[in-house]
Order: structure tokens, then C-alpha cells, then sequence
């Protein structure tokens, strides 16, 4: 892949990676730290995709690596304003139920419903992605279709 083709490719998919960080990482900084350091690493690295046709998974699983990395350096760390303020003090109006019943979702159910739903990768390619077996991934995707449709049926938004 010629350096050319590589910034083509980025720049296609770079709300896709967005999204997939701000599902697991929520602070607008680290997402953007990941986002650019998945890309530095996966432009390092170029030369172990042997496949050209799977860039696009094998970027966003260069992310999900960068972002659990962060998630886990940042846990140890807690921030004065995050103590201070709650997440219920942000504007409701900014996001919708669907957003936040996304959010309450433990993480690991969480990454595959983002990369499914939001983002369309087949099961098949979550399962590469993370590394884990399909079963596992329709597993995921049924308890995060349960746990949405409850959580919004609370709210009176009942998918």
C-alpha cells in the first residue's frame, strides 16, 4: 500500500474510528490521542497488512488496542473536575436516550454493538477485530439489543 493510498484510506474512515474510540473512551482528548496514535502505529506498520482488503479491520483493531491502553493508563487517574461534576450535570438535550442507553452498556457488549450497528462491520469482522469467537459476538449483539430495549422502554422509547 502506497503512502498515498494509506492517507486515502484514513481519512475515509476516520469518523468510523471516532466513533468506535468515543464508545470506549467518552473524553473528546483521549479519543483523538488514540485516533492518532492508532494511525502513527498502523502507518508504521504498514508492511504486516497482508492484506489490503482487510485495512479497514485491521485499523480499527490498531484502535481498540490504543484505546484500551488509555483507558487502562487513565483509570489510575482521577481528574478534580471529573470528581466535581457528574454526567448528569451535561446537557440532556445534546444527545438522545439512544445515546446514553448505548453508554450504560457494559463496555465489552458495548464495543460490538457501536462496531455492528453504528458502523456495519459483519460479525464475522468483529470477531477478527477483537479476537474473539462469532458465537461470542452474536452473543454480545443479543444482550445489547435486551438490555436497549429495556433500558428504553423504561423511558417510555420502547425500540
Amino acid at each position: 500500500m502506497t503512502k498515498e493510498c494509506f492517507i486515502q484510506e484514513v481519512r475515509e474512515y476516520e469518523a468510523t474510528l471516532y466513533r468506535v474510540s468515543k464508545s470506549i473512551l467518552h473524553n473528546e482528548q483521549y479519543c483523538l490521542d488514540a485516533v492518532q496514535e492508532a494511525i502513527c502505529k498502523a502507518f508504521a506498520n504498514l508492511t504486516s497488512l497482508k492484506n489490503e482488503a482487510l485495512f479497514k479491520t485491521w485499523l480499527v483493531r490498531i484502535l481498540i488496542n490504543e484505546c484500551y491502553k488509555i483507558q487502562k493508563y487513565h483509570k489510575k487517574i482521577i481528574y478534580f473536575d471529573t470528581y466535581m461534576c457528574s454526567r448528569e450535570d451535561e446537557s440532556r438535550e445534546e444527545y438522545t436516550d439512544l445515546y446514553y442507553s448505548i453508554e450504560a452498556l457494559k463496555p465489552k457488549i458495548k464495543v460490538v454493538v457501536v462496531l455492528h450497528y453504528i458502523e456495519g462491520f459483519s460479525i464475522a469482522e468483529i470477531g477478527k477485530i477483537l479476537k474473539i469467537p462469532e458465537g461470542t459476538v452474536k452473543s454480545r449483539l443479543a444482550k445489547g439489543r435486551q438490555q436497549l430495549r429495556l433500558n428504553l422502554s423504561e423511558e417510555g422509547m420502547y425500540l
